[in-house]
């Protein structure tokens, strides 16, 4: 009998392709430092309903790959495809959470959370009610008229994904939104990140620096080379889901962050 993820990588497999870069590079021109190569080379497919993680070393191009995703920057060669289409700037098909949760502090979480529909001149009053729903759903609906001084943290970062998923993406671009988070604070957020995709289903890819966080979220794991960043390794994590924490101190488990950490050695970003 197949386990839910191999069901749900099957399931993946003839899904349409939402996300395709092909011979994708990034080359930033600097006057003081001359070119900077960031990335070259990035080929990969990423269908509907997957979450993907990124995994590489400091510099790598993790987060210049998540811009060109989101339309911020275009690429210097190659093509990004969203949806068949090239990628020629920011929509509403692709939202971000950022590594800081850039909440505005003289607005309320509710107004915050709202503050996409106001940018898109959406009508307001069709969304309070699927603001409050998502705020239900992090935990968050007791606070929607606080302010974010009041919140912590990681409430904090909850509100900024609220206000990413507020208008209805496609796709969920996540930029280390929980690197400043300490270690209890970003586990639960793993946790939530998970009850959001296992209910929305929304294609999503996090970047991440961390192994054991990268495997504990996706359905398959994108190792990065160091700079000139390329992808070295596609890894299908063929764990079950619902995952709870309990996974991480498993056997195969622990098989998988040797793969991981494998892969970046032979990439000489591990010694």
């Amino acid at each position: 009998m197949l386990s839910l993820s191999t069901q749900a990588i099957q399931a993946e497999a003839v899904s349409p392709v939402v996300l395709a870069a092909c011979g994708l590079g990034m080359t930033y021109r600097t006057g003081k430092f001359g070119d900077v190569v960031a990335l070259t080379g990035v080929n990969f497919d990423i269908r509907h309903g997957e979450l993907v993680s990124l995994v590489g070393p400091s510099g790598c191009g993790k987060s210049t790959l998540l811009r060109l995703m989101s339309g911020l920057i275009t690429s210097s060669e190659g093509s990004l495809l969203l949806g068949g289409e090239q990628v020629r700037g920011p929509g509403p098909k692709v939202a971000v959470v950022f590594q800081a949760p850039i909440l505005l502090p003289w607005r309320t979480i509710l107004q915050n959370v709202l503050l996409p529909v106001e940018f898109r001149e959406w009508p307001l009053q069709d969304y309070r009610e699927r603001a409050f729903e998502l705020l239900d759903t992090v935990g968050l609906a007791d606070f929607a008229n606080s302010y974010p001084h009041e919140l912590s943290g990681g409430m904090q970062q909850r509100a900024g994904i609220v206000r990413a998923l507020i208008q209805d993406p496609q796709i969920l671009l996540m930029d280390e939104p929980f690197g400043a988070l300490d270690a209890m604070t970003r586990e639960r957020m793993n946790l939530d990140v998970l009850r959001i995709w296992e209910k929305s289903r929304k294609t999503i890819v996090f970047v991440t620096h961390s192994i054991t966080e990268s495997i504990f979220l996706s359905n398959r794991v994108f190792v990065m080379t160091s700079r000139p960043g390329k992808i070295a390794d596609i890894i299908d994590v063929d764990l079950p889901f619902p995952r709870s924490l309990d996974l991480i101190n498993t056997p195969v488990f622990g098989d998988y962050v040797g793969r991981v950490r494998a892969c970046l050695q032979v990439s000489g970003d591990l010694s």
